[in-house]
């Protein structure tokens, strides 16, 4: 088997003969997250170190620790796909992926075989129906692709070996450990995407923690399985992050001149900053009523043959809370308008 050692040393070979900037810059990415195969993790000084530190803070039983790292497969392919994000490509490529005519009709079924427990979950929190739909159906294509990766060994491939995010990985790798303890899970069964996400909304382990809901009160928080748990969970993310209950979300806008361009700079944190009374007179003009004093951000988006520009109100930023991408949180609003239509289209066409 190649390891991703050789693979990128391949590939970097014939990169450097390209001579271009991109392709060293490209090179240069695969150099970075170049492993050789570890023999066994456990030896390792750092994950030791790691070990020694569950037990102490947390009371974690050494011996079961030191067994459970021992038997760590580093996860190549997860080295690999973390170097080339989705979120990497122009948005009219981007949108390619989510918005299509089987993940709106998925969306559209999904929600009619879930309708009331989407309604409860909008009732208790606050966040519509389409807008869950479209994150299950984005994350997972409703549950149906929530990955194959054994989350364990993922976290500590990417926390030990992808040393731009080690820090992170690391976070969560303690995280899913106090997670599987208090959900009696069983670490070697669990498997999520390439970066350790888990379930039909893709929760990370802190999120996990933090904000999965127990909504069919089976009295257990199950996001693989139980519909009910993952829309109520969800929608308790998106609460908590600040959604506002029927404040628009986001609107097409049209730009003129060049003063426009200080509020693309300024949005590129993606928080709402900008006082919506100052659009106008830096060029821009959105297609949707905005309050004056409300707060915005302005985005660019790539559409192939020409810049689309969006406004992007508070809600529009709890969806970047969920994946840091104004690219992803675009896509999510869009998917999930479409299946709201066609839902909605659904249900005239029904009617006698």
């Amino acid at each position: 088997m190649l390891t991703i050692m050789t693979i990128s040393l391949r590939i970097l070979r014939n990169l450097l003969l390209l001579g271009t900037c991109a392709a060293m810059i490209v090179a240069a990415g695969i150099l970075l997250v170049a492993q050789a195969v570890p023999e066994s993790y456990l030896p390792r000084p750092d994950v030791q170190a790691f070990i020694g530190r569950m037990v102490s803070r947390h009371g974690f039983n050494k011996s079961q620790l030191k067994q459970l790292f021992g038997a760590v497969k580093q996860q190549e392919s997860a080295l690999e796909a973390i170097a080339r994000p989705a979120e990497a490509k122009p948005w009219h490529e981007y949108r390619e992926i989510f918005i299509t005519p089987e993940r709106i009709q998925e969306g559209v079924d999904f929600w009619n075989a879930h309708q009331r427990l989407l309604a409860k979950a909008e009732r208790v929190y606050g966040v519509p129906a389409e807008i869950i739909v479209a994150i299950i159906g984005v994350e997972s294509f409703y549950g149906q692709q929530g990955g194959d990766y054994p989350v364990f060994d993922t976290l500590v491939t990417l926390g030990f070996d992808y040393p731009p995010r080690g820090d992170f990985f690391r976070q969560e790798l303690e995280q899913f450990l106090l997670l599987t303890a208090e959900e009696h899970l069983d670490i070697s069964q669990i498997e999520g995407s390439y970066a350790g996400a888990m379930g039909m909304g893709q929760f990370i382990s802190s999120s996990y923690r933090a904000y999965a809901v127990d909504f069919d009160g089976d009295g257990k928080r199950e996001l693989w399985s139980s519909p009910a748990d993952a829309i109520g969970s969800v929608a308790s993310y998106f609460r908590a992050h600040g959604w506002i209950k029927g404040a628009p979300v986001a609107f097409p806008a049209q730009v003129q001149g060049a003063k426009y361009q200080s509020l693309l700079e300024q949005s590129m944190d993606m928080e709402p900053t900008i006082n919506a009374s100052l659009l106008t007179s830096r060029g821009v003009r959105a297609q949707g009523a905005i309050t004056g004093n409300a707060r915005v951000a302005l985005f660019e988006y790539d559409a192939g043959n020409r810049m689309r520009y969006w406004v992007g109100l508070n809600n529009f930023y709890v969806i970047t809370r969920y994946n840091q991408s104004s690219l992803y949180a675009m896509a999510v609003y869009q998917l999930s308008q479409a299946i709201k239509q066609a839902h909605g289209n659904r249900l005239v066409n029904r009617d006698p």
